[in-house]
């Protein structure tokens, strides 16, 4: 299947695998980009840009595909050493670069004079469009459905792509509620160039977490997810748990007095606890409601084949059929 999207990334199938923490490793990102889509290290996972070289370098042995690098531009005083990442990635030659968080702008000179590909991820069509101004190659539009930060609009992807479609010139993948062949077919009929996949991933054989993260998952129904941090217009999409019930019981008790200190236990530093070790109650973790339509630990190139092989029944054989 051909879109602006496999044509830009130059990959088989218009398929991302978004940046997720303790999640996007070289093993699952070499997977993905193997089965022919684009598999995304995950940079601020790595605790220093020495670390993410070593991560670049070490899923250049397990895949000769074109995989990228997400990088997160946090809101905060102690920033990251956002130059020594950028560095690593340029000298690890990463053509892709999946941006999220601040505007990317002061970056963006630098990753386009080494010819490295942007797509910033955006939860508003303004957003989006300011993604293009500033010189991004695509954007990947997230739904209020998605995990993790679903931004403080609350627009489904319904009403989210479409409008992306009308006003963007730059290619964009749809993200927040894709799981299966059917995400894609809907994806492209709303003006898509393809989808952007994480809370999936994680529920795959290959995704180098903890085998409760990943049951947890299929268990979970499309009602499990909740809304954490709204008080704090930080709000995030995680997966029901005992840390989350503890967590809005304080939004609830200190209403507009909450402070991210209230709330650090929570919040900081449980993904290794999580990921790693499989305490599911530690703390909140991002998860999609698109744990609903997760039935199962497929293999990576599993997934995808049988993605494929949907969005192409459905195109060629339902629609075409409603069509005649």
């Amino acid at each position: 299947m051909k879109t602006r999207i496999t044509e830009l990334l130059g990959i088989q199938h218009p398929i991302i695998q978004g940046g997720m923490h303790y999640v996007g490793f070289a093993e699952l990102a070499a997977a993905v980009s193997n089965a022919g889509a684009l598999g995304i290290i995950t940079g601020l996972t790595q605790r220093t840009p020495d670390l993410l070289a070593a991560e670049i370098a070490r899923c250049r042995t397990l895949t000769d595909k074109p995989f990228g690098v997400n990088l997160t531009f946090l809101p905060t005083v102690n920033a990251p050493d956002y130059p020594g990442y950028i560095r690593a990635i340029i000298e690890g030659g990463v053509k892709i670069v999946e941006t999220a968080g601040n505007n990317p702008a002061p970056w963006m000179p630098l990753m386009k004079e080494h010819g490295i590909k942007v797509i910033h991820k955006c939860t508003s069509v303004r957003h989006a469009l300011k993604a293009e101004r500033i010189g991004c190659d695509a954007v990947s539009v997230d739904g209020f459905e998605c995990g993790g930060h679903p931004g403080e609009d609350d627009v489904p992807n319904f009403i989210l792509l479409p409008r992306a479609a009308e006003e963007l010139t730059i290619p964009f993948v749809a993200s927040g509620g894709m799981a299966d062949g059917r995400s894609l077919v809907a994806a492209l009929a709303l003006g898509a160039e393809g989808i952007n996949m994480g809370t999936r991933f994680i529920a795959t054989r290959e995704a180098p977490v903890h085998e409760n993260v990943k049951r947890a998952i299929v268990a979970a129904s499309e009602l499990d997810t909740r809304l954490v941090m709204r008080p704090l217009r930080n709000t995030e999409r995680v997966l029901k748990n005992a840390a989350v019930e503890r967590l809005l019981e304080k939004e609830r008790e200190l209403g507009a007095n909450l402070r991210f200190e209230d709330i650090i236990t929570e919040v900081a530093g449980v993904y290794p606890r999580i990921m790693r070790e499989g305490d599911m109650d530690a703390g909140a973790f991002s998860c999609g409601m698109v744990a609903g339509l997760i039935h199962d630990i497929p293999s990576v190139q599993e997934l995808i084949e049988r993605i494929m092989a949907e969005a192409h029944r459905l195109i060629h054989e339902r629609l075409a059929a409603l069509a005649a």
